[in-house]
């Protein structure tokens, strides 16, 4: 099993990010900043909507 990664550590990777945002510009910009397989695993299993504020995010992430 692999261990949820926390918001802080995803949000790190989404810096500069312009919200809201939708579900494939967060996984474009994790992507580009070099972001490990937990998070992107995370990142994409979130619904595909679009975001308002990084905190609708963490919220996703449980």
């Amino acid at each position: 099993m692999v261990d949820t990664p926390s918001p802080i550590d995803v949000q790190k990777y989404l810096g500069g990010i312009d919200y809201p945002a939708s579900k494939d510009e967060i996984l474009d910009r994790a992507k580009e900043s070099g972001a490990g397989e937990d998070i992107l695993h995370a990142l994409q299993n979130i619904p595909a909507k679009d975001y308002a504020k990084p905190t609708d995010v963490s919220a996703e992430l449980g």
